[in-house]
């Protein structure tokens, strides 16, 4: 299945914690599980059920770019500055009904960003901060 075929799936939809849905990292870390077989974020699968459960574990580990990379790394992914189609990174880009800017996990498609909310799956041009080769 291509990146177009997995982002189009009509299963997809938002729901915080990873179990019966997405937020924007588990977004991502169920594309790499997609690609690679493995989930690398299994351990915080189910663990949280809210906006401000997630944002304590994001805040414990250092952010948003220090979690992903621990993760990142320790599923064997390098950090890149060119990100390519399939990629995941952290971007800057409009959120919520008030669009302010905040950190959101996306992953790279074509010259946009592919990202879950609770609208579904979207592609954005935004600026990226940090972003980590998925190997295909």
């Amino acid at each position: 299945m291509t990146l177009k075929e997995w982002l189009e799936k009509p299963s997809h939809r938002f729901r915080w914690g990873g179990q019966g849905g997405d937020d924007c990292l588990m977004f991502c870390a169920s594309w790499v599980e997609h690609v690679t077989g493995s989930d690398p974020v299994a351990d915080f699968r189910g663990t949280y059920g809210t906006e401000e459960e997630a944002h304590a574990i994001v805040e414990q580990r250092g952010g948003m770019v220090a979690l992903v990379s621990e993760m990142a790394i320790r599923a064997g992914f390098e950090r890149t500055d060119s990100p390519e189609d399939g990629d995941i990174g952290i971007i800057i880009a409009p959120a919520g009904l008030g669009g302010s800017l905040k950190e959101i996990g996306a992953i790279k498609f074509g010259p946009l960003w592919a990202v879950i909310g609770p609208a579904g799956v979207r592609a954005k041009k935004a600026e990226c901060i940090a972003a980590w080769r998925v190997p295909q």
